[in-house]
């Protein structure tokens, strides 16, 4: 699992690494090393010391995405610290907007270890920044009680035009209050091959844990969704770590991000066909009960989609135009309105609106798939919605198809996980993610 942090532990000369960052290393051992070994007082160079750290002292153009490693033939590994600075050529750190915290810049961007069992061998968890000048301190303690630091320093592989992975959108974006339904959506703007260590390489953090997965659109686009829905009002934290993953080959990512949204009440609402209601429940109980229309269904292009949607978007007022779904305006069927209080819940044209011309609500469906409302309640649909609001649909012949809008809930939890390339389910703890994000060397 990607992310743990170092156990905490204090060694030799009062070197503390309780609840410590660690980040990269690259060295060779001790005065071989070609950085500034450890020196005795008046600058007599004592014992080579026993530690090992790849890649080598002085590298220049490592790939990214190579794990990092520090074995130590001394005693337990203390302390490891790396410093990334921008290259002439490379691409420093992001995060998403708004700018969150200093503090969560430098979380985002920090790249913990793994420490082994007997505190001899670390391994790095995340990847490096393309384009990077990494500066390197280890600190072991040695044999006599003492400690020992070792300095190293190499460069990574500049990022390369029109091989730079870049996050195009995501949905929500920080600062957003969302629905319990919301997926984290992210859109790349390259595809992505090596699904598994991106999908490693971002982690979703919850306040309230729950287990969830990435599945795959296409190759630009990965959604992560729970086993259910989100438990309601609490804080999730998004760490896009980018920077250094091979998305395919010769194409690395070149900038960390951090997405922070907020979870708020729970919303469910249900459009049943039979009874021609709409019924909203808010945190268990129902609170509203709205007379619908919905598509009359004579054909499939007119019949509402059933199945689990989520709300996406909303308008106070829209043009609605019926050579959008391919019906021309002048056609017998066509039409083009303007309407009020629109929530859109799926991308075949689906949107409860306001109606005031359908006098048939509560008695028969009428329109060409939208659920159509009255005034008043398309108005309060429209100020009490989030997105990301699950909104059930029940009764037609006609199923909402997973990649229709967000219709990803149309995916058992057994079927979402199974189309994860990872094939294990994330739990949204902190504690990291399934798998390794780095590649082998020349891959």
């Amino acid at each position: 699992m990607q992310g743990r942090a170092i156990p905490s532990v204090v060694r030799g000369a009062g070197v503390g690494v309780a609840g410590l960052v660690l980040v990269l290393a690259s060295a060779c051992t001790g005065q071989d090393s070609g950085g500034s070994g450890p020196q005795n007082a008046g600058g007599e160079s004592p014992d080579p010391v026993d530690v090992r750290i790849s890649p080598q002292d002085g590298a220049a153009e490592v790939e990214p995405n190579l794990p990092v490693t520090v074995e130590s033939g001394e005693g337990p590994i203390t302390d490891v610290s790396v410093e990334q600075s921008r290259g002439a050529s490379g691409a420093g750190a992001a995060t998403a907007e708004p700018t969150p915290s200093a503090s969560a810049q430098s979380e985002v961007g920090a790249v913990t270890g793994t420490l082994s069992e007997d505190e001899t061998t670390w391994v790095s968890d995340w990847n490096l920044i393309p384009g990077s000048d990494v500066t390197v301190t280890a600190t072991v303690e040695t044999g006599d009680g003492e400690s020992a630091e070792v300095v190293s320093e190499f460069s990574t592989l500049p990022p390369v035009e029109g091989k730079r992975l870049e996050l195009q959108s995501n949905f929500p974006v920080s600062g957003q209050t969302v629905g319990v339904g919301m997926p984290v959506i992210v859109n790349f703007d390259l595809p992505v091959q090596n699904k598994t260590q991106v999908e490693n390489s971002m982690e979703v953090t919850s306040e309230q844990p729950a287990e969830g997965a990435w599945n795959w659109f296409g190759d630009k686009t990965a959604v992560f969704r729970p086993e259910e829905y989100w438990q309601p009002n609490q804080h999730i934290t998004v760490d896009l770590r980018l920077a250094g993953v091979e998305a395919s080959e010769g194409v690395y990512g070149i900038e960390n991000h951090q997405l922070n949204f907020d979870v708020g009440r729970a919303q469910i609402s249900t459009i049943d066909s039979d009874t021609k209601r709409m019924t909203v429940e808010r945190d268990g109980a129902q609170i509203k009960d709205f007379p619908t229309s919905i598509g009359k269904a004579d054909i499939r292009k007119y019949t509402t989609t059933s199945g689990t949607h989520l709300t996406m978007e909303k308008y106070e007022e829209l043009v609605m135009d019926s050579s959008t779904v391919g019906v021309p305006v002048d056609s017998p069927e066509g039409y083009k309105l303007d309407v009020e209080y629109a929530v859109r819940f799926s991308n075949s044209g689906e949107f409860t609106h306001a109606a005031p011309w359908n006098d048939r609500l509560g008695e028969s469906n009428e329109s060409h798939g939208c659920p159509n409302l009255a005034t008043a309640d398309a108005k309060w649909f429209y100020e009490n919605s989030y997105m990301g609001d699950p909104l059930v649909v029940t009764g037609t012949d006609r199923q909402l198809e997973v990649d229709n809008g967000w219709g990803y809930w149309q995916r058992s939890w057994d079927e979402w996980l199974a189309n994860s390339p990872t094939g294990e389910p994330d739990t949204t703890d902190g504690e990291g993610t399934p798998g390794s994000v780095h590649g082998t060397e020349g891959s």
